[in-house]
């Protein structure tokens, strides 16, 4: 995040890779990876081997809060339709997700995807990631633009720090 002069490390991206290089996209990946466990570990371990050796960075994982539980952690919601919408027009994800002809068919990819991610990360690390107990902050991105996502979580990271 430039305002905090922190990197960013993002999970999603290594993930996005590896399913570009098995030649699948994300959702057949992920159906791909439930029977391939050392794969989420590798990804998961990824994270905390980048915290081993940098200060002051962003992880950007669905697990990043259990990886580096000494973090300020942080759970970003959305409504489904709002993030179905954001999803279906996001250009930059065209080269590793499925295009869908319709939102509806978008947002049955987005709810099988998040299903198989929970039943995962469940098996292999008994957690729960939308369990918001696990997190510092909770914030509903809904109804919010990505500066005012940033300007709330700088604000309560500022509160953490303090305490």
């Amino acid at each position: 995040m430039k305002r905090l002069n922190y990197t960013v490390y993002r999970n999603g991206d290594y993930f996005r890779k590896l399913a570009k290089e098995s030649g699948m996209d994300v959702t057949k990946f992920n159906e791909y990876v439930k029977d391939h466990p050392e794969i989420d570990r590798k990804i998961e371990n990824s994270a905390s081997e980048y915290a081993k050796d940098h200060d002051n960075f962003i992880i950007d994982a669905r697990l990043g809060w259990y990886a580096v539980p000494q973090s300020f952690k942080v759970y970003l919601k959305v409504d489904i339709d709002i993030a179905t919408k954001r999803v279906y027009e996001d250009e930059a994800r065209r080269d590793s997700e499925r295009k869908f002809d319709t939102l509806e068919e978008q947002k049955n990819d987005i709810i099988k995807r998040y299903k198989l991610e929970n039943e995962r990360y469940f098996e292999l690390y008994g957690v729960r990631k939308q369990d918001e107990s696990n997190y510092d902050f909770v914030l509903d991105t809904s109804m919010l633009t990505p500066e005012e996502v940033a300007d709330k979580i700088e604000a309560e990271y500022k509160k953490w720090l303090e305490e």
